[in-house]
């Protein structure tokens, strides 16, 4: 079983930065692709970013290159998502999913079989 944990949320003032964390127990996450999404209140879920298991691919929402930048260090087991230049239409519930089926190399943000309960992202002044 794949329990996912993200870390990291929190209020921030527009223009600030978070990193958010994704990390897992009883797997090692290098044998998953990683996706980072997230939902605000009233909106259907967003496909933010995603990396793949080699860490070689990743991929980002128009909405946030630029700004969004996901990397992963297997060695601790864990997945960031560094956000800066936080705009308030960032703000939601940030969740990371784990992917063990789409090859090494690639990563997608449509198709994930493990989810994390998420991590609130608040940016307001």
């Amino acid at each position: 079983q794949v329990q996912l944990v993200e870390s990291g949320g929190g209020l921030v003032q527009p223009g600030g930065s978070l990193r958010l964390s994704c990390t897992a127990s009883g797997v090692t996450l290098d044998y998953y692709a990683i996706g980072w999404f997230r939902q605000a209140p009233g909106k259907e879920r967003e496909g933010v970013s995603c990396i793949s298991r080699s860490g070689g691919t990743t991929n980002y929402a128009d909405s946030v290159k630029g700004r969004f930048t996901i990397s992963r260090d297997n060695a601790k087991n864990t997945v960031y998502l560094q956000m800066n230049s936080l705009k308030p239409e960032d703000t939601a519930v940030y969740s990371c999913a784990a992917d063990p089926f789409t090859v090494r190399t690639l990563c997608n943000m449509e198709k994930y079989n493990y989810w994390g309960q998420g991590t609130q992202v608040t940016v307001s002044s």
